[in-house]
């Protein structure tokens, strides 16, 4: 509340830009990549970034990596970083990290996922349709492996001995 008012600021939080902030094509073995029978094997790397422009104004990133292996030659590496730009106020901090974790990778990551396919079919690869991504569980698994490997570095060697 302030205290001037005696009112509660609402809640804002607002797209402001989605922008395709990166895109990269390697095609390591063409042309003759092209003439395999083979169907590529497909793996396919996800990251999501947040960083603060100003004071309620932040940028969010999806990055996808899609590598596809015809045997052992890559046929295609492509990566791609979707950004959106959101002006968040008045939000509660515990809620700002999974907003910005969750809510914001879910709306960049469709335009995402079209630009991937596009440029992969405008290379003359057969279209990757990348499966829809569940933020919620992605964002879960990044805290329990910032968890565990804080854990980890805490673990100091023991240097004591038993007495019995």
């Amino acid at each position: 509340m302030t205290e001037e008012t005696g009112t509660t600021e609402q809640p804002v939080f607002q797209i402001q830009r989605i922008y395709l902030k990166d895109m990269s094509l390697e095609q390591p073995n063409s042309p003759a990549i092209f003439l395999e029978q083979e169907a590529p094997a497909i793996e396919v790397s996800v990251d999501v970034g947040a960083d603060a422009l100003a004071e309620g104004i932040f940028e969010s990133t999806v990055t996808i990596t899609v590598t596809a292996k015809i045997k052992d030659k890559v046929a295609f590496l492509v990566e791609g970083k979707q950004a959106g730009i959101f002006e968040v106020r008045n939000i509660p901090a515990d809620q700002l990290d999974p907003l910005l974790g969750i809510a914001c990778p879910n709306i960049i990551y469709p335009y995402l996922r079209a630009n991937i396919a596009d440029l992969i079919t405008r290379s003359g690869f057969p279209p990757v349709h990348l499966a829809e991504i569940n933020f919620e569980v992605f964002y879960q698994q990044r805290l329990q492996a910032v968890a565990a490997q804080q854990a980890d570095s805490t673990l100091v060697p023991s240097t004591s001995t038993a007495i019995n």
